[in-house]
């Protein structure tokens, strides 16, 4: 009896500290973010998009065909009641936290702590992980709702009396499809096929209700504003640039330099030091299968890995452009097998360290580390001053006359609307929701203002408005209303 109840507080002291570890990891997380990405950062293009749905800053600006809900309800706690964007950035940045944390607890049983919380740490110092910890963009979700649901699958699957692990799959399943839909199918395509090849019909139907719970509104949106769900799909395709065969590997290289969106990718190839990772993060990853294979666990070590593969397949074959943040949730699966293999490289069957080769990887992360931060505060900086221009041209704006209520077509209109205060209009491409008549008709009686970029030809009903130029762009507003207008 002594011994039993010895056994029981051994086993329930190495759980503490295994969830301890994984704390530990998820609030440096946490605190990473606040030092190095900037609380007072502006909120930037696609934020703008999301906040400005539940927000009280501006009116809401245009939800095109891709996006779904799911950031503009995380952020509602914050931006329906207050527009301080640094409060929205540590409420963010404590929220990824904690989705860390749960994305890695959902893994426990099936790998040691040391391993999830090594994984964790990886995943967790990418600049891209970093820079978009904080920010209101759906990709860094899909990655914790990907790890909760691939984690949860193979604990339901090693042992079905864990119905926590079953409503996991469900959660983690409708968290990634409330924020990207189509990356949620991707993701767990492996599953689904898994379920139904060794009929685990239970955990199939998990994933399906998750999936549904989480994509209803976008597919009821889908049938109320856009003619139907084939129909939003194939605008969202288009908007995307006609999804098909299109090899952008070359483009995500190029991306890791710190570019947060590369459409068109043209720009030449970084340096090597800023990639290499890129290619050493598969290798590791099979590494780690194989030493998966040699001791008996290949599954828990598979099933992530091949639903990384499809997570990117996606975005490196079928689209032509690129974004980092776009792989958040590959890189967030496959950071499981590459922290055991790392692990296993450094130790011995019998758990001792090989300190040889321990130095040689440590001096090889420091090295990645060191990578990822430049990249990180270089692209911060660059991020600061682009938001700050908008900032500054939306203070010209008010001062120029154009105030709430108001509105903003052309070049940038979107987020520079924000930041006045403006509602934001388009007559062609992606975010098109007026026409030149109702441009002029508002113009009748509120502010209205056409952007473009320095030297380009404004569209013909504004030529003949009063130029002002301001920080990158200028502007051309239209007559004081109720002076007349000439079309």
């Amino acid at each position: 009896m002594v011994r039993r109840d010895e056994a029981f507080v051994s086993g329930t002291s190495l759980r503490a500290r295994g969830r301890g570890l994984l704390a530990a990891v998820a609030g440096a997380f946490t605190a990473v973010q606040l030092l190095l990405v900037r609380p007072w950062m502006g909120l930037g293009w696609d934020e703008v998009v999301y906040v400005s749905q539940v927000g009280t800053e501006a009116p809401a600006a245009f939800f095109s065909a891709p996006r779904a809900r799911g950031v503009s309800l995380l952020v509602w706690p914050i931006a329906s009641w207050s527009s301080s964007t640094t409060l929205l950035r540590v409420y963010l940045a404590v929220l990824s936290g904690l989705g860390l944390y749960l994305g890695l607890r959902a893994w426990r049983g099936l790998f040691p702590p040391r391993v999830l919380a090594a994984a964790g740490a990886l995943f967790a110092t990418l600049w891209v992980t970093l820079f978009y910890g904080p920010q209101a963009m759906p990709n860094l979700w899909v990655a914790f709702g990907a790890l909760v649901t691939v984690g949860c699958f193979l604990r339901a699957r090693a042992d079905r009396y864990d119905r926590r692990a079953v409503w996991g799959v469900l959660a983690g399943a409708a968290l990634m499809a409330w924020m990207r839909p189509t990356d949620a199918v991707w993701v767990t395509l492996p599953l689904l096929v898994l379920a139904v090849a060794a009929r685990h019909w239970r955990l199939g139907a998990a994933v399906v209700a998750g999936l549904v719970a989480g994509g209803l509104e976008w597919v009821i949106e889908a049938y109320v504003g856009h003619g139907g769900l084939r129909e939003r799909l194939n605008e969202a395709s288009r908007i995307q640039g006609d999804l098909g065969w299109n090899f952008a590997v070359d483009d995500q290289l190029r991306s890791l330099v710190g570019s947060t969106l590369c459409r068109p990718c043209t720009g030449e190839m970084p340096h090597p030091v800023v990639f290499a990772w890129w290619f050493v993060l598969p290798l590791l990853a099979l590494y780690g299968l194989a030493v998966a294979v040699w001791a008996g666990r290949t599954t828990r070590t598979l099933v992530p890995l091949l639903c990384a593969t499809t997570a990117a397949f996606p975005y490196l074959f079928m689209i032509g452009y690129a974004a980092p943040r776009f792989l958040l949730p590959a890189y967030a699966l496959l950071a499981l097998p590459v922290a055991d293999a790392l692990l296993s490289l450094v130790t011995t069957r019998s758990g001792r360290w090989r300190p040889a080769v321990a130095a040689v990887i440590a001096l090889g992360l420091a090295g990645h580390l060191a990578v990822q931060y430049v990249v990180l505060d270089r692209t911060v900086d660059r991020t600061m001053d682009n938001r700050r221009a908008w900032d500054r041209s939306a203070a010209e704006l008010h001062r120029l006359g154009v105030r709430p209520p108001c509105l903003l077509t052309g070049h940038e209109a979107i987020p520079v609307a924000y930041y006045t205060g403006c509602s934001s209009g388009a007559t062609g491409g992606h975010n098109a929701n007026t026409t030149t008549a109702g441009i002029l008709r508002t113009a009748r009686s509120i502010p209205v203002a056409v952007l473009t970029e320095p030297g380009a030809r404004p569209p013909r009903y504004a030529r003949d408005w009063q130029l002002h130029r301001l920080d990158g762009l200028e502007v051309r507003i239209a007559p004081v209303p109720g002076a007349g207008l000439r079309a």
